[in-house]
């Protein structure tokens, strides 16, 4: 069902002059006051820094209630989604917008499964990074790189490439995630076994070895695969709206997507949850949580707690309740009791979900606090936390993408600006200047 127009207008009023601005109503959410014509009307733009008040597209992806703390996915809850579905289960209702019948699951699965290696000489072009350079900056380069071996699926207008673009970076995303793991450790890669399911898969390139038999654990693969579905779309924040941004040029869906890589980079985005680790890691014990929390307590102190509260949830986060349960099953299937930095995790856990001025200020743990703990639990390093985002990432960013390119009404995006910069002055010789 698309937005609607109503009969219904805002009336904007400019010095003596009076504007009508039509007013659109969504299937649920905020209506949303139709400013498309505001400056050929007034001469004026609208100002409103980070788009908080903005809707920049019409969508049909996700939706998001941070008041009641909602996730829907296509019209389904998280929860449901977490518990009973599988990411590419997930990934097909993204990008189809309904659940797969059995036949559409299994032929969907065999699609991407037959698109998991990557091209071999992508091996060589890893060499070409330092060992020591970050997971990130190497996803940011080869999937940017993805468009010199795979030219036959970037004509955007071809509703055919397009399918076979989305399908290989859904795909190829374990893989090459796995190889930038591999690459920072110093450990050959692991070619991809089509048999296993994509999470399983995804554990056996990072962490099997030539010398000996690897043998996923069923319990770390549901987890991986939970982590994975909570995290594949947000519906429009910052790498979502790159992705469409540079989309919007009519830039290739490889190159789209990395520039959702680079924008997820930031640590107030997708590096969260390894924020929220360095974090514990800083705390260090038991004993000097009093002290962080008193900190944090504190308008005057720079100190604050990371993965804790959220942007647009100003309810419990619906993810994190899912990654909390996620989170206490790795670390019991693993029997890991005696870590200093899960201890002070599971105490400021504790302190949050009790504590009057977390609990006023709505500051829950988040999905990053859980995730983090449980990626650690996992074996993987802190710089490997925002590359498994960008995987799982990838199918909402594509199914945005996507639906931007399919939309008639899609224009090339560009921002307006309130110039505070000097006026008209005329250039001076350099002899002439003070």
């Amino acid at each position: 069902m698309d937005a609607k127009n109503t009969a219904k207008s805002a009336a904007l009023a400019v010095g003596d002059k009076k504007f009508d601005m039509a007013i659109k109503d969504g299937t649920i959410g905020p209506s949303v006051v139709d400013i498309g014509k505001l400056y050929a009307q007034t001469g004026m733009f609208t100002y409103d820094p980070g788009f908080t008040s903005t809707a920049s597209c019409e969508s049909k992806i996700t939706y998001i209630d941070g008041d009641e703390g909602v996730l829907l996915y296509r019209g389904y809850p998280i929860e449901q989604i977490a518990e009973h579905g599988d990411f590419l289960e997930t990934c097909y209702l993204l990008l189809y917008g309904e659940l797969p019948t059995a036949a559409q699951k299994a032929d969907f699965d065999y699609r991407v499964n037959r698109h998991t290696m990557v091209h071999e000489q992508m091996h060589r072009f890893f060499q070409g990074f330092r060992r020591d350079a970050h997971p990130m900056a190497v996803m940011v380069g080869s999937v940017g790189a993805l468009s010199a071996f795979y030219h036959d699926s970037t004509d955007i207008s071809d509703p055919t490439q397009r399918m076979i673009a989305s399908i290989r970076m859904i795909a190829k995303m374990p893989t090459l995630a796995a190889m930038a793991y591999k690459y920072s450790v110093g450990q050959p890669f692991v070619y991809p076994r089509n048999e296993l399911d994509l999470s399983s898969n995804f554990l056996r390139m990072c962490f099997a070895v030539p010398a000996e038999e690897y043998k996923v654990n069923p319990v770390l693969s549901r987890a991986m695969d939970r982590i994975f579905i909570l995290h594949a779309d947000h519906e429009q924040n910052a790498s979502t709206s790159t992705v469409r941004l540079a989309g919007s040029s009519g830039a290739n869906p490889f190159a789209c997507i990395a520039a959702g890589i680079a924008c997820l980079w930031g640590p107030a985005h997708g590096g969260a949850n390894e924020a929220a680790l360095k974090m514990l890691t800083e705390i260090g014990s038991v004993d000097k949580i009093p002290e962080y929390v008193k900190r944090a307590k504190d308008k005057n102190d720079p100190f604050r707690l990371m993965g804790f509260g959220h942007r647009v949830y100003k309810n419990y986060d619906p993810r994190a309740k899912i990654m909390q349960k996620t989170c206490h099953e790795v670390l019991t299937e693993l029997g890991i009791k005696d870590d200093p930095l899960l201890d002070v995790a599971m105490e400021l856990e504790k302190i949050a979900l009790k504590d009057e001025y977390f609990i006023e200020k709505k500051l829950y743990p988040n999905i990053d606090f859980y995730s983090g703990i449980t990626l650690k639990a996992m074996g993987f390093p802190t710089t490997m936390f925002t590359v498994l985002f960008a995987l799982a990432r990838t199918v909402g960013w594509i199914a945005q993408w996507k639906e931007m390119i399919e939309d008639p009404g899609q224009k090339i995006g560009r921002p307006r600006q309130l110039y505070t910069g000097a006026t008209r002055r005329d250039y001076l010789p350099i002899s002439r200047r003070k």
